[in-house]
């Protein structure tokens, strides 16, 4: 019997506008103990400086600069791997680093299942960065009520993922059979993915050790603008596809996963756009409550989050919710949504001197 083919490994980095990171990930890439068998910088119509350092590295050491015009990360992703041919893909945000045994860490699983192909990716730990990379928080998953690692669509809709590209390794096949990143999203995009590849029969395995420094601050693509129109997207995307199937503890998971997820969602997004005084960005959200997510919310939850939707609604109450350290959109997130009702019944009630 023939043995398996030994797997080989693509890193992908996609590119726009990261001169200021792309020579510490692109050599974080290089430096590995298991050195990829091909690494790939996709520019994706950067302004800045960032691809000609790209070029100037490619003179000297073994990465490739692909360009295209600007399409988004997702598109930057898919492009990298249509112009690959490695067995294995692994992505690095250009603001992110690999630790040493990133890749070595990573295909441990994949060396353990060979000719495996219902194993899809694997995925570790990380740490959390600020803009320097000086840690924030080691082990950050550690940190987050997610579970891992991924069994269950149900699972999966209640709270975000947690499986970053950044931290994973994963099979061409299991990318091809799902089509790849959906390239109008930016933001969500990672969830959207990972869920399609748990959805469509594809195994996981975690590992409990962090190999990737993650930097998060607030020009990073996790704070971009886009999250907003990309929640929508996504929203919609993921009623359409689970929204009716029947959930573990009876009802769909609509009604028990995605519509409570996105109430929180949506309110973070109703108070942000307060604070900002984007009266539109304010209607937009609550407009989001009550198209999307009302209908599938019955009983006392649907009827609190009617009475929430209204409240928020008055002339002058939406702006004061989301006001001062002690709003009460701050407080609304912490709550379970029938309990978010009596509160702003009561705020809504008071006389406002």
């Amino acid at each position: 019997m023939s043995q398996a083919a030994a797997p080989t490994i693509v890193a992908i980095i996609p590119l726009y506008n990261g001169a200021r990171f792309i020579e510490q990930s692109v050599r974080s890439v290089l430096d590995q103990t298991r050195p990829p068998d091909e690494c790939l910088v996709v520019d994706d119509g950067s302004t800045d400086a960032g691809p000609a350092l790209v070029a100037d590295l490619a003179t000297r050491l073994p990465v490739r600069l692909l360009q295209k015009s600007n399409g988004g990360q997702s598109s930057a992703r898919n492009h990298g791997v249509a112009q690959s041919t490695s067995s294995l893909i692994a992505f690095l945000d250009q603001d992110d680093a690999w630790y040493p045994d990133h890749l070595e860490t990573l295909l441990a699983p994949f060396a353990a299942r060979p000719g495996d192909a219902t194993l899809g990716w694997s995925y570790a730990d990380l740490d959390e960065g600020d803009e320097t990379g000086t840690l924030l928080t080691r082990q950050f998953l550690r940190t987050r009520p997610t579970a891992h690692p991924k069994r269950t669509v149900e699972a999966c809709l209640r709270d975000d993922m947690f499986v970053l590209p950044s931290a994973s390794l994963i099979s061409r096949t299991a990318y091809e059979a799902v089509g790849g990143f959906d390239e109008r999203l930016i933001g969500y995009e990672d969830d959207d993915f990972f869920i399609r590849l748990l959805d469509g029969g594809f195994d996981n395995v975690f590992i409990d050790r962090p190999v990737t420094l993650w930097r998060i601050y607030p020009h990073s693509t996790s704070y971009s603008p886009h999250m907003g129109r990309s929640r929508m997207i996504y929203l919609r995307k993921v009623l359409q596809a689970y929204g009716a199937r029947p959930a573990g503890a009876g009802g769909t998971l609509a009604r028990t996963a995605i519509a409570p997820r996105f109430v929180k969602a949506l309110l973070g997004e109703y108070a942000r756009a307060g604070r900002r005084h984007d009266d539109a960005g304010m209607e937009a959200a609550l407009d989001a409550m009550r198209d999307l997510l009302l209908p599938h919310m019955a009983g006392l939850a649907g009827l609190a989050l009617r009475l929430m939707i209204g409240a928020l609604r008055m002339h002058g109450f939406g702006r004061i919710a989301t006001q001062g350290r002690f709003g009460i959109a701050r407080r609304l997130l912490r709550m379970p949504v029938d309990h978010r009702a009596a509160l702003l019944q009561q705020q809504a009630d008071e006389p406002r001197g």
